[in-house]
């Protein structure tokens, strides 16, 4: 496949180091437009074909809107206006909470159009990308393609439309929430006797391991933590005080926050 992308920020950057190291396409198969000279700059180094001009993306097949939400209603302006010659091209759109409905308004045709919501630790491979499973006028071949891309950069998920908020306050949000968890969990260690850099490791090795095991094991996350909890022991008394100060409540509450600001964008 050739793959465009309107935008060459970080997520793009990283959506390009993951479909080159899985060799879904080839550096020559990709090309990015971007306003900044020193983002197309990084690209030229990289020997990546780039422009300032929509021309750059549109030459290929697969063109991903990788700009921010509030730029991405001039760009599909200016695409409107080439209705004509990219009528075949497929779209996939990354703009947090741009519905599918107001991309194609913005087009001004039912065009090939796939919302796909990722999160950050994509930059590293470990993302995790729903793909939107309604209003498909792309072939499913088509939709295999775009979704073979963010397999590159982590696991994906196909749900419908509708699911897009809470996607976003747990998937897309949720790294900020682990963030803070590890912060406070090494604070935490700080204040025990510990070396920041010391605690950082131990909190941010331990919460890498805990996820693991629960996609590894496919076991309950509360069997899981049940089996580190000995009678009368240290990790009981913590989960204890966890429960009295509202752990959960609060991240259950910070969570549907989250997602009714979606809703309401």
């Amino acid at each position: 496949m050739t793959l465009g992308f309107i935008g060459g920020g970080n997520m793009a950057s990283a959506i390009i180091g993951g479909v080159i190291k899985a060799r879904i396409c080839d550096k020559n198969d990709i090309f990015v437009t971007d306003v900044s000279d020193s983002v197309l700059e990084k690209y030229k180094k990289d020997e990546i074909k780039c422009g300032k001009d929509l021309d750059a993306a549109l030459s290929a097949d697969i063109v991903i809107f990788a700009v921010k939400p509030f730029i991405l209603p001039d760009v599909l302006a200016k695409l409107s206006l080439m209705k004509d010659e990219i009528k075949d091209k497929v779209f996939a759109s990354i703009a947090a909470g741009v519905t599918l409905k107001k991309i194609k308004e913005g087009l001004g045709f039912d065009a090939k159009v796939i919302r796909i919501m990722p999160n950050t630790p994509a930059l590293i491979g470990e993302g995790m990308s729903v793909l939107v499973s309604d209003y498909l006028p792309a072939s499913e071949e088509e939709f295999n393609c775009v979704k073979s891309i963010f397999d590159a950069v982590g696991k994906t998920a196909v749900l419908p439309e509708s699911l897009i908020p809470a996607v976003t306050s747990v998937s897309g949000s949720g790294p900020a929430y682990v963030y803070m968890f590890i912060e406070a969990l090494a604070d935490a260690g700080v204040s025990g006797g510990l070396a920041r850099k010391d605690a950082y490791l131990l909190a941010a090795q331990t919460v890498l391991g805990s996820a693991k095991m629960v996609l590894e094991t496919k076991m309950h996350p509360g069997e899981l933590k049940d089996m580190v909890c000995s009678p009368k022991g240290t990790t009981i008394e913590a989960v204890a005080e966890l429960e009295k100060t509202g752990f959960r409540g609060s991240v259950i509450s910070a969570v549907n926050a989250c997602c009714e600001k979606a809703e309401n964008m």
